[in-house]
């Protein structure tokens, strides 16, 4: 069992930046494919960004650009860097993980494709 335990979020004004953190248990956090998903009210849960296990990353194209995915496998942490925040970031930000998997295999970027979920944290950006 894995256990994700999100922080950083808040509210903050239009072109302002927040760090999200994501600090995960269990002792092979290296071999773990993590990623941030973020659902605003009314709408399904989206794709945002995505590290694997040998730090390839993927980004939805709303936040290309502006957010950045990393990963500390010292920390057992994965961290979503978000500038230039727009009015229309705000959501709850989730981070998952998936854990195992094939050391080669492409960021994940579906919801159903990882096995973990944190309880997620808010973002609000105003205008």
């Amino acid at each position: 069992q894995v256990q994700l335990v999100e922080s950083g979020g808040g509210l903050v004004q239009a072109g302002d930046s927040l760090r999200l953190s994501c600090a995960a248990s269990g002792r092979t956090f290296s071999s773990y494919a993590m990623g941030w998903f973020r659902q605003a009210p009314g709408k399904e849960r989206e794709f945002v960004a995505a590290i694997t296990r040998i730090y390839i990353t993927d980004y939805a194209d709303s936040v290309k650009g502006r957010f950045t995915i990393s990963r500390d496998n010292a920390k057992n942490t994965v961290y979503l860097q978000m500038n230039s925040l727009k009015p229309e970031d705000t959501a709850v930000y989730y981070c998952a993980a998936d854990e195992g998997g094939p050391l080669l295999r492409s960021p994940l970027t579906t919801p159903n494709e990882y096995d973990y979920w944190g309880q997620g944290t808010q973002v609000t950006v105003s205008s």
